[in-house]
């Protein structure tokens, strides 16, 4: 195991010409190399070489943009529909952490999998092949238990609105009434 760890992170800068320079490295890189640091958990940032303004949220979206369309899709138009629908909505900051926790709670979910499965594979981690044949075989299983957890976050969700609709109730003398109900 390599125990030397990376002092800085790669700062990126972005040309008019749209072309990408790392500046750690001295070369000029694609989107290929920035979804490479993503993929290796790479400290990077992407910046406007002429106005130092940080572009390294619309590079990762300009990434996903060509992963979604470049084969297999995660999301489903109905599941970007969705999302597009909640921004500027009040409870947009909300999704956004929402949405964050439970891809973090999928990767911990998948990281005890692989630990799991590591131990009786001599340590050895798992291949691409082997999640694929993995979940050829327990996929009916993960996608139970991730939905009975996505049934149990909503059902905290309803919970906690109801919480806050009692209490706005008992704040200020009447009901609050979503905009969806008022019809």
């Amino acid at each position: 195991m390599n125990s030397t760890k990376k002092i800085s992170k790669h700062l990126i800068k972005k040309y008019p010409n749209r072309r990408l320079y790392d500046t750690q490295t001295s070369s000029y890189i694609t989107l290929v190399d920035v979804k490479q640091f993503v993929m290796e958990n790479d400290d990077f940032a992407v910046v406007d070489a002429k106005t130092g303004e940080d572009l390294t949220r619309s590079i990762l979206l300009q990434i996903i943009l060509e992963a979604e369309a470049g084969g297999a899709p995660m999301f489903s138009s109905v599941a970007l529909a969705q999302i597009i629908r909640y921004y500027g909505h009040a409870m947009q900051g909300m999704m956004g952490s929402y949405l964050e926790k439970n891809i973090q709670a999928f990767i911990d979910i998948q990281n005890k999998l692989t630990e799991g499965a590591a131990s009786g594979l001599d340590g050895k981690p798992f291949s691409p092949e082997m999640w694929t044949q993995f979940m050829n075989v327990q996929g009916p299983m993960m996608q139970g238990m991730m939905g009975n957890y996505i049934d149990q976050s909503k059902n905290l969700f309803v919970q906690m609105q109801e919480q806050m609709q009692n209490q706005s109730k008992n704040m200020f003398g009447f009901p609050f009434v979503p905009d969806d109900k008022k019809k």
